[in-house]
């Protein structure tokens, strides 16, 4: 029990200087920084994710497998280490404050209670390839992109509160970046391999309605993805180093250049939600720059 409520304290006292700290570099907007050491995480460092105290968690911190929370200052420290082989490639939290975690060995949508560290199976699906990135309402609905990496191609998944999972789309191409529009009409989701980003309408049962090209790039490829209240898609260009600003008419408004080339996902967070938060593989560590308009969550 004393350790439960130290390290709740702990979270609480971390996330405090997430949401205390004054932007530092205003004046250099767009401008990517050093956030955390090099070398910090395994070469899978990804899924940032802050919850709903401001603290900044990520997966794969040190080596593969666990689950990292990271201090406004960019220190580090386990937070959880996930039972048996599984392996997180994204984090959420739901409306309940509880972790959900893509776990892409073991072929899950894991949850996690953050008071106790218990790890659950919140959906499983032997249909499932490998749940790469996932994205949730407000109302706890889950979406799920799919890929199968060998045959470059991908499948999507709704995944209710109840944990049922419901194989939306198949026969897509790799299915990687997933993110919801500000109002939650839209579903954007990437195809790393065919560097096509495609916009979804979604129902008033959460299906996907009225698949439409919303843009694509020449070269390089795709990872995660997040949007600003705005509408604006923020877009990782794996390989190519730098974050893609994109219009809700798909137009690109900037691309931010980074230090690291295999940007790999990105999180909006700080005490006004206008930093952007960046993993980088072949850095094993992150970069943050600042931005004009805070993220939609």
């Amino acid at each position: 029990m004393k350790r439960v409520i130290y390290s709740a304290a702990l979270a609480l006292l971390l996330a405090g200087c997430f949401r205390q700290s004054a932007p530092s570099f205003d004046k250099t907007r767009y401008e990517s920084r050093d956030f955390t050491a090099q070398n910090l995480f395994s070469k899978n460092i990804e899924g940032p994710s802050f919850d709903k105290n401001g603290q900044l968690y990520v997966v794969n911190f040190k080596e593969d497998g666990t689950i990292g929370r990271i201090s406004a200052d960019g220190q580090g420290e386990v937070f959880l280490t996930l039972p048996g082989k599984s392996i997180a490639n994204a984090i959420q939290f739901n409306s309940k404050g509880e972790m959900l975690l893509a776990d892409f060995i073991g072929h899950n949508v894991l949850k996690v209670n953050m008071d106790t560290q218990e790890v659950g199976v919140l959906a499983h699906d032997d249909r499932f390839n490998q749940p790469n990135d996932i994205c949730i309402t407000k109302k706890d609905v889950v979406y799920a992109s799919d890929p199968n990496w060998k045959n470059q191609t991908g499948q999507l998944w709704r995944i209710d509160p109840d944990g049922k999972a419901n194989l939306l789309l198949t026969d897509l191409g790799t299915t990687n970046g997933i993110e919801l529009s500000p109002d939650e009409k839209t579903l954007y989701v990437n195809e790393s391999v065919q560097r096509k980003i495609w916009a979804y309408d979604i129902d008033k049962r959460g299906d996907l309605k009225n698949k439409r090209l919303f843009t694509e790039f020449p070269d390089f490829g795709m990872d995660g993805m997040k949007c600003d209240k705005k509408g604006n898609l923020y877009c990782a260009r794996y390989g190519k180093g730098t974050v893609a600003v994109l219009s809700p008419k798909g137009e690109l408004l900037r691309e931010v250049m980074l230090k690291g080339k295999d940007v790999s996902n990105l999180v909006f967070g700080g005490k006004d939600g206008k930093t952007v938060f960046v993993t980088l593989q072949d850095r094993k560590g992150m970069e943050h720059f600042r931005v004009e308009t805070a993220g939609r969550k």
